[in-house]
Order: C-alpha cells, then structure tokens, then sequence
C-alpha cells in the first residue's frame, strides 16, 4: 500500500515504515487489552528450556542418528561364526531388507558380517552397494561351477566390516542347472566347508521367495533359521510348509537344523488384525520370537533405491531403530537354538 493510499484510509504516517501504516494497534490510539505475556505473575511462572526438559521428536530421532553411526559400544561376539538362514517362501515379508539391516546393525557395532544373497534378483547386493551384473563372479558361480566361496565375496563400500557375496540374474537358471549334479542340495554347505570363516561373527544367508533347490541349500548350510513374519493372516498360511521343510530337511540332510528366531515385520500399529497375528505367533512359538517388532516404515523401502540399507540411509527413522533393537537383541541372547 502506497503513502497516500494509506493517509486516504485515515492512517497517520509511522516513521520507518512503508505507506505508513502502524506497526501495532496502540500507534492507532486504540485501547489495547493487556494479553497473557504482559501479565508479570505468568511470566515469572513461565518454565525456561532446561536440558532436563521432554525431548523433542526431531531431537530424538538426531539422537538416534548419531548414536548409529557412532556404533556406541560393540556388541558380544559368538564363540563362534553363527550361519543363519533366512526364510520364507512368501515373497513380501521383509527377508532380504531383515539380512541386509541386521547385517548392517551388527557390523555398525563390530561385529563382522557377510551376506550370501541367494536371491536370483540379487535385491541384497543392490542394498549393499556391490555390483551383481550379470557376468560378475557371483553365489552361482559357487553353486554351479563350484568356484571358492572367497573368490566372490566383496566388501561394502558404506559399512566396514560387513562383506557381501552377490546374486546375478545367473542364478535364476541354477534351479535347474543343479538338478543333475551330485549332492544337490549341499552345494553351499560344501562351499562354506572350504572357506575360512574364522574371522566372521556372522553369516546371513538371504533366500528366494521359494522352497526350491537354492533354499534348501541354504537349509543345510546353516544350523539356525531365522524366519520373518508379517503380521497379517496370509503370512501364517505358508508358514506350515516352511515349518515341515525345515522338518525334511532335519531329519534328511541336516540333523543340526533348527527354527532359532522368529522376527515379526510390517506391523502396522491402526488395525486389530496385526496386533492378533503378532500375540498368536508369540503364543504358539513363545521365546524364540524377538521381543522387538519391526513397523511399516516408508523409510525402510527407500533406501535399497539408493544403494543403502536403512541404517545409513535414515538412523533415526523408526524402522532403522527398530531393526537395530532386533539386532541388538540377536547379538546379546544365547546362540542356542530353541
């Protein structure tokens, strides 16, 4: 508004002001009511910012960060390598993002962690960061031509300490490939029987949506299996197949096989249904299900985009402090299956 646009409204001229105007309704000659910040008794009572004052949600989640990547204090390390399957035939349920934050969780906080991506569509290399064309020495290369396991193991770039042996689109035709070979189905406990894993805590192998060949592999490379659920009711459905797998595969080809953890995923706090999927599971399976539950977190599913786990990509998310509580509570409970 222009000077004498304003002087035409009746407004008296304010210095230092443009058009004039008032800079508070006193300047004006109104009568201005004394307000809730003029009255000395509220502002003697008035609390001043204390660090002993409620925390901030942003200030918690920055808190949360920096305590990731510090990696605070290191966790307890096995007696020795513990090889973990991770399993479920349902595809959707939080396998490979459960292998690749874990394994991210541990290595953050010193432990040394390697993941086999079984997974044809080589989600967990993507996640790390380590390059799963097709043509690199790759898991298949293991499994079908029987090369060293050493031979294709990378490091991740963002994380020390934690190592990935990849999945190309090769490995989609292994299946196959491996029905005439002898001895099938212990084609990766054989690799991992050649390979020096004294200086690993942690071997998490990452499986197919499946129960074919490249699973069951993996069931006899592993005395523990750690299976994602995600709490909704269809999830329950395949877990009796998964279940009387593991049961073939113990009683056939690896005697030392056992379900060692139950991890519950893509909980989603707004309906009754996944808090029933979550209290049935504990009651039927009891102290091998984790204490802590993971949330449906958009943060979680961006990251892979980004070549990044979830743990780098956003600390404080909720997810990220989910997984890291899971991991936590892997690295301090007895190694011992249930």
């Amino acid at each position: 508004m222009t000077a004498a646009a304003a002087r035409g409204l009746g407004w008296p001229g304010q210095p230092g002001r443009e058009g004039g105007a008032p800079a508070w309704p006193g300047a004006l000659g109104w009568p201005v009511a004394p307000g809730p910040r003029d009255d000395p008794a509220r502002l003697e009572a008035a609390p001043e910012a204390s660090d002993n004052g409620p925390e901030m949600p942003i200030a918690r989640a920055a808190r949360a960060a920096v305590s990731v990547r510090a990696g605070s204090d290191p966790w307890p390390r096995p007696r020795a390598c513990r090889i973990i399957t991770i399993a479920n035939q349902k595809g959707g349920v939080g396998k490979t993002t459960t292998a690749v934050n874990l394994a991210a969780s541990m290595s953050l906080h010193g432990l040394r962690v390697l993941v086999i991506d079984l997974d044809p569509q080589g989600n967990a290399s993507t996640a790390l960061d380590v390059d799963h064309h097709s043509g690199v020495a790759s898991v298949y290369n293991v499994l079908v031509d029987g090369q060293p396991l050493a031979g294709v193991i990378r490091p991740s770039e963002s994380i020390p300490q934690l190592y990935c042996a990849p999945a190309t689109i090769d490995l989609a035709g292994a299946e196959i490939e491996l029905v005439p070979l002898v001895a099938r189905e212990s084609r990766l406990v054989r690799a991992l029987g050649g390979f020096d894993s004294s200086g690993l805590d942690y071997i998490l192998i990452d499986c197919p949506p499946s129960l074919g060949l490249l699973t069951v592999n993996a069931l006899v490379a592993a005395p523990e299996v750690l299976i994602p659920i995600q709490c909704e009711y269809y999830a329950l459905e395949g877990l009796e197949q998964l279940l009387r797998t593991v049961d073939l595969v113990k009683s056939h080809l690896n005697p030392a096989l056992a379900v060692s953890t139950i991890l519950l995923t893509m909980f989603d706090g707004r309906t009754r249904l996944a808090s029933q999927v979550a209290e049935e599971v504990r009651d039927h399976f009891g102290e091998i299900v984790l204490k802590t539950i993971i949330p449906r977190s958009v943060r979680v599913s961006e990251a892979p985009s980004y070549g990044q786990s979830v743990m780098t990509y956003d600390p404080g998310s909720s997810g990220a402090q989910a997984y890291l509580a899971a991991a936590r509570e892997m690295a301090h409970r007895m190694a011992t299956p249930a």
